[in-house]
C-alpha cells in the first residue's frame, strides 16, 4: 500500500495540510509559523499530529532546516492539491465581489513606486473587506520575489528579471531608463552624457546581487568585455543614489523619480530598460481574491 492511500482525507484538518506545506516551503519551523501567523509551538504539534495520523515521518533534520523525507515528498503535491480544491470550492461558493474572502500576499519592492500601491490597496479592502491583504520584501530584490512566488510563499510579486521562469507570466506595469548618479563636484559632473566604457574606471555604488537592475547592468558590461569595481551594495536603488550623490562613487541605476543632491547624467550605451512587471504563476489558478487585486495593480498603471 502506498503511504497516499493512508490519508483519510474525512479525519484530516486543513490546519494540518497548511503548516505541512508551509513548512515545506519554508525549511524550518520558525519561518512556517511566522508565514502562517501561529506559534511554533503549534506547527510543531500540528506537524506531530500530522505524523501520527499517517503513520509515517513527513521530515528529517538537517541541521537547522527540515528537508522532506521520501514520504513527504510523496505526500506533499497531494496535500497542496487539497488546499487548492478547498479553496476554489470557497471561490466557487462566492456569489458577490463584496464576499470575497480569504488572502492575498503581494512581493514588492522596498523603496520605490511603481503604481499607487497605498491607493489601491485602501480601495480594495474597503470593497472587500473580509481578505487580507500582506505586503512582503525580499533581500534579495527581485529575484528572492519570484522564488517566492514560485515556491508558493507570495501569489504575486513585482518583478525586473529580463526573464522569468516558467509556470510565471507578468503583466507590463512601467519601464525606467538608467541613468548615471554622480556627487556635484565629480570631475564628470558637468557632462549631459558619459559612457560606460569612461565608467569603468571608477568605484560603483549598486544593489545587490538579485536585483533587476543590477543584473541588466552586469550583462551590458559583461557584453562590452568591461570590468568595474562595486565598493558598496544597497537594498534598494533610492539609497544608491543617495550615496552615488555624497561622492561614495557612481551608480548607475533606473531613475526611481526620487529627489536627488548631486549631477545626473545620461548613458551613452543602450541599455535595456527595467521592466517592471505584476507577475503570477500560471501552472496554478489563482482564487478570485488574487485575480482581483491582480485586476487593480495593473489597472493603475501610469501610461
Amino acid at each position: 500500500m502506498s503511504v497516499i492511500d493512508l490519508v483519510d482525507t474525512r479525519t484530516m484538518e486543513t490546519r494540518l495540510l497548511e503548516q505541512f506545506v508551509a513548512v515545506a516551503a519554508e525549511g524550518t519551523v520558525t519561518r512556517a509559523a511566522e508565514r502562517l501567523w501561529a506559534a511554533q509551538s503549534t506547527v510543531s504539534a500540528g506537524i506531530a499530529s500530522l505524523e501520527r495520523s499517517l503513520g509515517v515521518r513527513l521530515f528529517d533534520r538537517t541541521g537547522r532546516r527540515l528537508v522532506l523525507t521520501a514520504a513527504g515528498e510523496d505526500l506533499l503535491p497531494h496535500a497542496r492539491a487539497v488546499l487548492g480544491s478547498l479553496e476554489r470550492m470557497r471561490d466557487l461558493a462566492t456569489v458577490d465581489d463584496a464576499d470575497l474572502r480569504g488572502r492575498v500576499r503581494l512581493g514588492i519592492f522596498t523603496s520605490m513606486d511603481v503604481v499607487d500601491l497605498t491607493g489601491v490597496v485602501r480601495r480594495f479592502r474597503r470593497r472587500h473587506p473580509l481578505v487580507a491583504v500582506e505586503l512582503m520584501t525580499s533581500p534579495s530584490g527581485t529575484t528572492g520575489l519570484v522564488q517566492d512566488l514560485v515556491a508558493g510563499r507570495l501569489d504575486l510579486a513585482y518583478t525586473g528579471l529580463p526573464s522569468v521562469p516558467p509556470g510565471v507570466v507578468v503583466e507590463p506595469l512601467r519601464e525606467l531608463p538608467f541613468r548615471v548618479y554622480t556627487a556635484a563636484d565629480h570631475p564628470l559632473a558637468a557632462r549631459p552624457s558619459v559612457s560606460l566604457a569612461e565608467l569603468a574606471g571608477e568605484p560603483f555604488v549598486d544593489t545587490a546581487h538579485g536585483f533587476g537592475n543590477r543584473l541588466i547592468l552586469d550583462a551590458a558590461f559583461e557584453r562590452l568585455g568591461l570590468r568595474r569595481r562595486v565598493v558598496a551594495e544597497m537594498n534598494d536603488m533610492p539609497a544608491v543614489i543617495r550615496f552615488a550623490s555624497a561622492g561614495l562613487g557612481v551608480g548607475v541605476v533606473p531613475d526611481p523619480g526620487v529627489r536627488y543632491d548631486g549631477a545626473v547624467l545620461e548613458l551613452e550605451d543602450e541599455v535595456e530598460p527595467l521592466r517592471i512587471g505584476l507577475a503570477m504563476r500560471s501552472d496554478t489558478e489563482p482564487n478570485r481574491a488574487t485575480r482581483t487585486l491582480a485586476r487593480d495593480v495593473v489597472a493603475a498603471r501610469v501610461g
